[in-house]
């Protein structure tokens, strides 16, 4: 009886320890591509800002090609 049940608690510790590791892993490629949108978002605003340095837009820049 005993046995059985250290049996059943060893199961189910083996069965966590997967689940954690695997949580683990997701938990991680989620922050390595969190950190890379970081990078993506901060080179976009620098740019951004480049560009509205370099000169002021006029109106006329918003106007679409058809008109």
């Amino acid at each position: 009886m005993l046995e059985n049940r250290i049996i059943a608690l060893e199961e189910k510790f083996s069965h966590q320890d997967y689940l954690l590791e695997q949580l683990n892993k997701t938990v991680t490629d989620q922050q390595l591509i969190i950190d890379q949108l970081k990078k993506d978002v901060l080179a976009l605003q620098l740019s951004q800002n480049a560009n509205a340095n370099q000169g002021t837009r006029s109106l006329s820049d918003d106007i679409p090609p058809h008109y």
